[in-house]
C-alpha cells in the first residue's frame, strides 16, 4: 500500500477545467465521459500544495525571474532521473512547450520554410507550423505488426527534397507510445546534422516510461549531434501542472539561445508565472515518491485496459505503449469509416476521446485514450466502450 491514493475521485467540475467543464462548448453536449486531453485527474501531493499555499500567503506576486536555485533544481532533476546534464543558464522558462515550438519556428526558420514532423503526432505540431506560415513535411511513421517504426530513407529524402530547416521530434512519442532507442535517435541526429537541420525535441512525456524501456534524451547524444538542438521539457505532464504554465526550454548553443530569447521577447513574453516556478521546484524536490507510485498505478491501469480489451472487446487492438499515459487504440476491425467510428464513440459509447484523424489522415480509424484517472473511471469508460462497440449503446 503506497502513501498516495490514486483511486480517490477528485471532482473537477466547476473549476473551468477544459476536460470536464467544456463539453457543451467543444462537443455540443455535456453527457460524455472525458478521457481525451492529456492531463491527469490526480491531486498533487500535500507537500507540494503546502509550498504553493505558503507562497500565496506571502501575498505579493510581482515580476519574478528564475534564479540559481530554480535552475539548479531543474538541472538536478534531469541528472537524477535521466542521467544527462547541462548548464542551468541554458534554460529559458516559457508558458509551455507548444509556445516554445512556435518561438523556435519563428527564431530559426523563415516564412515558407519546410518543417518536418512524424505523423501520427501531437496535432499542435502541425497547427503551429501552419499558423506560422511554414510548410509541413511529413515523414509518416510505419505501422507494422502493431508497432511503429521510422522510415529513415524517407526521412532523409523528405529533408533533401523539401530543403527542410527544422525537425520537430516527439520523444517519447504521442500518441503511438514509442520510446525511441539510442540507435534510432542517433540516426535521426546524424541525418539532421548532415543536412544542417535544427531539431526541437519535445520530451514532455519523458518521465512516463514503462518497465523494460528507457528514455534517452536527445541532449545525451554526442555533442556534435546536438549542436542545433532546442529541448522542450516541463513538469506539466509529470505532475499535472499545465494550468500553472511553466516549461523549461534548454538550448546549449549560446547564439541559438540568444536568437530564441529575442524572438520570445518579440512575442511580448518576459517573466514567468511565479506559482508555476514554485510548483516546479517543489515537485522536483518533494514529488519523487508520488511520481514513482503514480507510475506503478498507471502500469496497473494499462494492465487493466489490456485484459479488458482482450476479454470483452477483442476487435479493438491496443498498440502496446512503451511510454506516456496516452493509449493508442486501433478500431480498424470495428469499422472502415471514421465517421461511423466517431458515432460509435460519441453517440453509442458516450465517450469523449481524441479521434485518430486529428493526428494525421492515415490514422482515422484510431482513437487516443487517457488512462491517467482513477481506475473506477477507467472501468466505466471501458464498459461504455464495450456497449458502444458490442451492444446497443443505451445507458
Amino acid at each position: 500500500m503506497g502513501k498516495y491514493d490514486f483511486d480517490k475521485i477528485i471532482d473537477r467540475r466547476n473549476t473551468d477545467c477544459i476536460k470536464w467543464d467544456f463539453g457543451m462548448q467543444r462537443k455540443g453536449r455535456d453527457d460524455l465521459l472525458p478521457l481525451w486531453v492529456a492531463d491527469m485527474d490526480f491531486r498533487l501531493p500535500e507537500e507540494v500544495v503546502k509550498d504553493i499555499l505558503d507562497r500565496v500567503q506571502h501575498g505579493v506576486f510581482g515580476y519574478t525571474d528564475p534564479g540559481d536555485k530554480y535552475r539548479n533544481t531543474v538541472k538536478e532533476w534531469y541528472e537524477r532521473r535521466h542521467g544527462f546534464t547541462f548548464d542551468g543558464k541554458d534554460i529559458t522558462v516559457t508558458p509551455g512547450v507548444v509556445y516554445a515550438i512556435a518561438i523556435a519556428i519563428r527564431a530559426f526558420t523563415e516564412s515558407g520554410d519546410a518543417v518536418l514532423i512524424q505523423q501520427p503526432v501531437y496535432y499542435p505540431f502541425y497547427e503551429t507550423i501552419v499558423l506560422n506560415k511554414r510548410k509541413v513535411v511529413n515523414n509518416q511513421l510505419v505501422y507494422k505488426g502493431g508497432h511503429y517504426e521510422i522510415d529513415f530513407e524517407d526521412f532523409e529524402k523528405k529533408i533533401i527534397d523539401n530543403n527542410v530547416k527544422m525537425f520537430l521530434l516527439c520523444s517519447p512519442h504521442n500518441p503511438v507510445g514509442r520510446v525511441w532507442t539510442v540507435e534510432e535517435l542517433t540516426r535521426l541526429a546524424e541525418i539532421c546534422k548532415k543536412h544542417d537541420v535544427y531539431v526541437f525535441a519535445d520530451e514532455i512525456h519523458s518521465d512516463f516510461v514503462y518497465q523494460g524501456f528507457k528514455h534517452t534524451s536527445f541532449m545525451s547524444l554526442a555533442p556534435e549531434l546536438r549542436e542545433k538542438l532546442v529541448l522542450g521539457t516541463s513538469p506539466s505532464k509529470t505532475f499535472n501542472l499545465a494550468g500553472l504554465q511553466v516549461a523549461n526550454i534548454i538550448i546549449p548553443d549560446k547564439e541559438m539561445h540568444r536568437s530564441f530569447d529575442r524572438e520570445n521577447e518579440a512575442a511580448g513574453y518576459s517573466q514567468p508565472n511565479v506559482l508555476g516556478m514554485v510548483a516546479c521546484m517543489s515537485v522536483y524536490t518533494k514529488g519523487e515518491q508520488w511520481l514513482d507510485e503514480l507510475l506503478e498505478y498507471l502500469k496497473e491501469n494499462l494492465d487493466y485496459v489490456r485484459e479488458y480489451l482482450k476479454e470483452s472487446i477483442p476487435q479493438v487492438k491496443l498498440i502496446e505503449p512503451e511510454g506516456t499515459y496516452l493509449i493508442w487504440l486501433d478500431f480498424s476491425a470495428v469499422t472502415d469509416n471514421h465517421k461511423e467510428l466517431e458515432d460509435i464513440i460519441v453517440n453509442k459509447a458516450k465517450l469523449w476521446l481524441d479521434p485518430g484523424i486529428i493526428f494525421g489522415r492515415e490514422t482515422n480509424l484510431f482513437e487516443r485514450i487517457n488512462i491517467a484517472c482513477p481506475r473506477s473511471i477507467l472501468k466505466q469508460a471501458l464498459e461504455q466502450l464495450s456497449e458502444g462497440v458490442n451492444g446497443d449503446g443505451s445507458f
